[in-house]
């Protein structure tokens, strides 16, 4: 009975498996399952899993590794300690694994201004300064015929520069048109590209951020469904478009072929002045 006694001992020691410390991190901020599942849009099912440990059972290492970063950020625990930990229970070892699970993030080119928006800056700035010296020039010299059949002159000149631009545009986006589309993720983000129907699918699952996708050529009508539109920024050609949507919103059947893409950017920036020129007036 003495020796029993002896042996008895409490264990108050921290949970070290990583299913277990999103557990007790979740119950320490009074959060049930089904508040990390609204916080993270990750099914219960899923967090119930990883908390048990049962990795085996989700899709897949991704979606393993993807939804115990959410998790962990949902909980306040560092996300990259948990990742680690999953990935060694997992047995991933291999550092080329390791890159293909996100753990190595480059800068994203996307969120730098590409060089043809910058040449275009510069000769849109050129143009305005041609007009505001021509419109100096009027304004201030004596009326004359001389000067009128200058200024008339001046104004066809810009005339014929203005629609070569444009020209040189169209051709340009035409260009572009041709390009690859490529999706890059801003942060972990669930995604599911399919091809005109959504049983038709070309890639499911949660995009680590710095991960990319570029739609295959063969597809003819792809299309997204995402719960978070904003977390994707998107190419054409090397070209930046719009994001999707803002906010945490879920879209669905939406185009993203180079077409699409370029044409709803269109859209966007003659709505954007269209509304300035209402301002003004």
């Amino acid at each position: 009975m003495a020796e029993d006694e002896a042996t008895f001992e409490i264990d108050n020691s921290e949970p070290t498996a990583p299913g277990e410390r999103l557990r007790a991190a979740r119950e320490a901020k009074g959060m049930s399952v089904q508040d990390v599942a609204s916080a993270t849009r990750i099914p219960k099912r899923h967090l119930e899993t990883i908390e048990d440990g049962d990795f085996a059972v989700l899709p897949g290492r991704t979606y393993a590794i993807g939804f115990s970063r959410s998790y962990a950020k949902a909980v306040g625990l560092n996300d990259e300690e948990i990742v680690n930990d999953v990935r060694e229970q997992l047995g991933i070892e291999d550092p080329a694994e390791r890159l293909r699970d996100g753990t190595m993030q480059t800068e994203d080119p996307t969120r730098l201004p590409s060089r043809g928006l910058v040449i275009a800056s510069i000769i849109a700035g050129i143009v305005l300064l041609i007009g505001v010296f021509a419109f100096s020039r009027s304004f201030f010299a004596p009326e004359s015929e001389a000067d009128s059949l200058l200024a008339a002159e001046e104004q066809r000149t810009l005339t014929e520069e203005d629609a070569r631009a444009a020209a040189t545009e169209r051709a340009s986006q035409r260009a572009i048109a041709s390009g690859p589309v490529v999706f890059t993720a801003t942060q972990d983000v669930w995604v599911r590209f399919y091809d005109g129907v959504e049983s038709n699918v070309l890639l499911e699952k949660v995009m680590s951020e710095g991960e990319r996708y570029t739609i295959p050529e063969t597809a003819e009508d792809p299309q997204i469904r995402t719960g978070a539109p904003y977390a994707l920024a998107i190419t054409v050609g090397g070209q930046s478009v719009p994001v999707l949507g803002e906010g945490d919103v879920v879209i669905s059947d939406v185009p993203v072929s180079a077409q699409a893409l370029l044409a709803r950017g269109e859209t966007e920036g003659d709505a954007a002045s269209n509304g300035g020129g209402d301002a003004q007036r």
